[in-house]
């Protein structure tokens, strides 16, 4: 085989190796984005509580995908509601109280304090779970992928004993 086909094939090899590289790169990105972006939706409520309507809720009813119970202000210039809601995938039993932040405009609270701040993070756990079997594979950086991995496993555990 000539030298010149020997550097044609290395330079082909080079180009798809980093085209692969680039690739699941780009995509281990873009879905460490998507779990930002779906945790962010809550976390902000959770995380930036200045100004925002801080209290508690005494869960009375659940019913499907939530539950409602009346909510006592403790933060200055919250007010009181008889009725909120707060999500009943948020670990919540019916009788028990739990600090909350009211979402602005709506009668749904959020979890706060240190079980809703790892709650509101779940979705960046499992982007960061998934992610690392993309840098695995598709980039075959083994070190970060169980960083990655190893990372959103303590996320999704300690919400889970947090909860």
């Amino acid at each position: 085989m000539p030298a010149t086909a020997i550097r044609a094939r290395q330079a082909s090899v080079s180009a798809l190796r980093w085209g692969r590289v680039s690739v699941m790169g780009a995509l281990a990105v873009l879905i460490l984005f998507a779990g930002v972006w779906g945790s962010w939706g809550t976390a902000q409520y959770v995380m930036l509580t200045k100004g925002r309507e801080r209290g508690t809720v005494k869960v009375v009813r659940c019913a499907g995908d939530g539950c409602t119970g009346a909510f006592r202000p403790v933060s200055e210039g919250a007010r009181a509601r008889d009725r909120v809601v707060i999500d009943q995938a948020v670990a919540v039993r019916r009788g028990r109280t739990y600090d909350v932040v009211v979402e602005p405009g709506t009668d749904r609270v959020v979890r706060s304090g240190p079980a809703g701040i790892l709650y509101a993070w779940v979705p960046l756990g499992g982007a960061l779970l998934l992610a690392s079997v993309v840098v695995a594979g598709g980039m075959r950086l083994t070190r970060v992928a169980w960083l990655l991995a190893g990372s959103g496993a303590v996320l999704l555990t300690g919400t889970f004993l947090a909860l």
